[in-house]
């Protein structure tokens, strides 16, 4: 099979690879839509970091060139379960836990000790197969087209952070950054309950997608964050800030932003180190929480619910479908913060 194979920075070739068997708790999945994402860009310009391409894994064992891919949607092709017969089409959440550990057992599965992610620490899903647990496969819904139950694994990773933000219903919220982790989260909050949400990032398509996503307003960015939100909000501070875009200073501006007792979560990550007023935060005592994937069993059907609902919100939210060869090129847009969109590759075209 052909496969986009990972050797370092700037260096990612389309190889033939053998079609991988699946383990006894695996099937064999098809390919349809393989979406890349930050990580994969970082890694692309930056790394290896993550990918365990120059140190072995300790969880997955994997050392050496990598598939990337942990974004996806296929058809079952190979399967030994009842539960995915021959045909069926599924979205995967991609990490996998043993459900024996400490955090399994409290379900924070994302945790697990073992936790090993396809396509960041084992071979993934920017090939035409891929081998995949069982458990961490989830049906997608008649009618959901593969280019949108693509984003199925993203959408479950901003609506764990939703859940991470502790926002309970009718609070006000400001969501930075309205890129598409903002997008998730914005619709990962609204899934959750009803709440006041505000949504600051540039003029541009972003903004208007969060209207139509559901956020109450947009604001642009203002040198004065804190107090053209208050003004915004008719002189109320939001108890909830989300810092979602990873750009300089914005960490800190959700800290000056939030109101007294108030929660912040970090989403973004910054490509330098982060300075904050840590002596304002403690006297103001402001929670600071962080998040990271997804709770599989909770957020990838969630995430499904979201998208059959509205399939027509998201169907702009994708970009045509490209080639395994045009990776590289998406992965430059994708780097340069130019793609409003989610970037798709279909590994089964020529």
């Amino acid at each position: 099979m052909s496969a986009a194979v990972y050797h370092g920075a700037g260096d990612i070739r389309i190889e033939r690879v053998p079609v991988p068997a699946p383990a006894d708790d695996e099937v064999l999945v098809k390919v349809l839509r393989s979406g890349v994402c930050g990580t994969d860009a970082g890694e692309w310009t930056r790394g290896p970091r993550v990918f365990p391409v120059a140190h072995r894994h300790p969880n997955s064992g994997h050392l050496g060139p990598l598939i990337p891919g942990h974004e996806f949607v296929g058809e079952v092709v190979e399967s030994a379960s009842s539960d995915f017969p021959v045909g069926t089409l599924v979205a995967s959440g991609a990490g996998i836990w043993c459900g024996d550990c400490a955090r399994c057992r409290e379900g924070r599965t994302n945790l697990c000790a073992t936790y090993q992610t396809l396509g960041l620490n084992r071979h993934g899903a920017l090939a035409e197969y891929v081998a995949v647990a069982k458990k961490t496969l989830h049906v997608v819904p008649d009618g959901v087209s593969v280019d949108i139950a693509a984003i199925a694994q993203p959408l479950a990773v901003g609506i764990h952070a939703a859940r991470r933000s502790g926002a309970r219903a009718g609070e006000r919220i400001v969501i930075i950054g309205a890129g598409a982790i903002g997008s998730f989260i914005l619709a990962g909050l609204n899934h959750l309950g009803d709440h006041d949400i505000t949504v600051v990032d540039f003029p541009g398509r972003r903004l208007d997608r969060a209207l139509t996503l559901g956020a109450a307003r947009t604001r642009t960015p203002s040198s004065s964050p804190a107090a053209a939100i208050c003004d915004a909000l008719d002189g109320h501070a939001p108890s909830v800030v989300i810092e979602a875009s990873g750009a300089p200073g914005q960490l800190a501006a959700a800290l000056q932003t939030v109101d007294d007792g108030g929660r912040v979560l970090a989403v973004g990550i910054p490509k330098t180190d982060v300075t904050i007023d840590l002596h304002s935060a403690v006297f103001r005592e402001i929670t600071i929480e962080t998040t990271l994937a997804h709770i599989c069993d909770v957020d990838i059907p969630a995430a499904l619910e979201i998208i059959e609902a509205s399939p027509s919100v998201w169907a702009e939210f994708v970009e045509p479908p490209v080639a395994l060869r045009e990776l590289g090129s998406a992965l430059d847009r994708l780097a340069s913060g130019g793609v409003d969109g989610k970037i798709l590759i279909d590994p089964q075209r020529e």
